[in-house]
């Protein structure tokens, strides 16, 4: 995909910039985590309007450019209420949790090549470990204990109910992420997210392992509680989930947490499956297109469409019901996870000698294709499953047909005029 010649980091080249270069590199990494959701905010308000046939913000500032920071300061300028009989500790320390993790995860996300600052040469990345996605796998595990903790310590019934389906929503759908990412550290050789990079030089990991790509970017929206998959929020069912009794700056950085994230899972997407900063095909063929500050650039464009995806996901689609989401974890993502890592082995096993580097991405990618087209099937049948045929019915009044309202396995309210069908007494004795 990338054929220009780049000068890709390795593991030796950090941990030898000044320390002035490494404050640098960190307050420019946190100066783009910031910029990012005030402009993600505006930008979400704008298409989600833009979609549903709506102006949006237009008051503050020209085209309502600042509406974003004027919510921010609206939001400090409030007053902070903390509800009697919470655990105070916990309750405070939750939001803090939410966004340290968030941001930390992106000091081993890489920004670009080595480039020369003040005379120095060092990589557009903080720093790199043979590990590094296991890193940000692990913060992004640390930070839901922020929403658990939240939904806990508010000691009110909609934050607890919040806070225990982002518990098993966080189990759900971890275990398909990382196992998306064994896929690739299988085709990379390696963890660190440099030479993750390095190894996408002739072709983006998105391509040829397309299952992996596909089920990690399912896993993003559900791992950043995002809809469809919102259910720890559920505004319609649970107020407002884990941070309803939040208030002032408590819930806005739960808001910071939540748009950071969108940024650093769509940041690894790019890095593990779309080539990293490298440039897309053809500005490629420019040999200055992966050289210098350009990287960038086009690091920054991949993570929006991914940024993109997020709200027009919201904008479009209905939140899922609970045994929807839980199917969809249990029963697709993961079974379908799993066996794609063992084709991934066993193709790199029969394919690894000779001409391998050239035939093993044609195959992989040819039945990557097979297993993604199975995986969209196994996921239309569990978010729509066949709508069972109702039975014949004789040519009564509907006065006069038994009407089970939990025939469905859900109460469903009957027609007018029908009458409920009498459960036999030993089953709801039983239940």
């Amino acid at each position: 995909m990338n054929m220009a010649a780049t000068d890709h980091p390795a593991l030796t080249d950090f941990g030898h910039d000044p320390w002035w270069l490494v404050v640098i590199k960190a307050v420019a990494v946190f100066a783009f985590l910031i910029v990012n959701p005030l402009v993600a905010i505006l930008a979400e308000r704008k298409i989600m309007a833009r979609m549903q046939t709506r102006l949006g913000p237009n008051r503050v500032g020209p085209h309502g450019m600042l509406q974003s920071l004027a919510d921010g300061v609206k939001l400090a300028l409030k007053e902070g209420i903390t509800p009697f009989g919470v655990d105070k500790v916990l309750y405070l320390l939750a939001p803090i949790i939410a966004v340290v993790p968030a941001i930390m995860a992106f000091a081993v996300i890489p920004f670009g090549p080595t480039v020369s600052v003040f005379g120095h040469h060092t990589p557009l990345q903080l720093t790199d470990l043979p590990v590094a996605v296991l890193f940000i796998l692990a913060m992004a595990s640390i930070g839901v204990y922020g929403i658990v903790l939240a939904g806990w310590s508010s000691g009110s019934t909609y934050p607890l109910l919040g806070g225990l389906r982002s518990t098993a929503q966080v189990i759900s759908y971890e275990i398909a992420m990382g196992l998306t990412f064994a896929a690739v550290f299988l085709e990379a050789g390696t963890m660190s997210t440099s030479g993750i990079v390095a190894g996408q030089h002739n072709y983006w990991y998105g391509l040829i392992m397309l299952p992996s790509f596909v089920i990690y970017a399912v896993s993003m929206v559900g791992e950043t509680n995002r809809a469809p998959f919102d259910l720890p929020e559920a505004e319609g069912e649970l107020v407002g989930g884990f941070h309803t009794e939040y208030s002032s700056l408590k819930f806005a950085m739960f808001m910071l947490a939540e748009y950071i994230n969108m940024v650093t899972v769509s940041a690894l997407a790019t890095t593990l499956f779309l080539g990293g900063w490298q440039a897309p095909w053809p500005l490629s063929l420019w040999a200055g297109a992966n050289s210098g500050w350009w990287p960038i650039l086009w690091f920054t464009i991949k993570v929006w469409v991914f940024m993109f995806v997020f709200i027009w996901l919201r904008t479009s689609l209905p939140r899922l019901r609970y045994d929807q989401f839980m199917n969809l974890g249990w029963k697709v993502l993961i079974p379908v996870s799993l066996a794609w890592v063992m084709v991934v082995a066993l193709i790199r096993a029969a394919v690894g000698t000779g001409h391998g580097d050239l035939i093993r991405p044609i195959v992989t990618a040819a039945v990557g294709l097979v297993v993604t087209l199975l995986l969209f099937w196994l996921i239309r049948r569990v978010v729509r499953p066949p709508i069972p045929q109702p039975p014949a019915i004789s040519p009564k009044s509907v006065s006069d047909s038994a009407f089970d309202p939990m025939a469905g396995g859900f109460p469903v309210p009957p027609l007018p005029g029908a009458t409920a069908a009498v459960r036999n007494p030993k089953e709801t004795t039983d239940a």
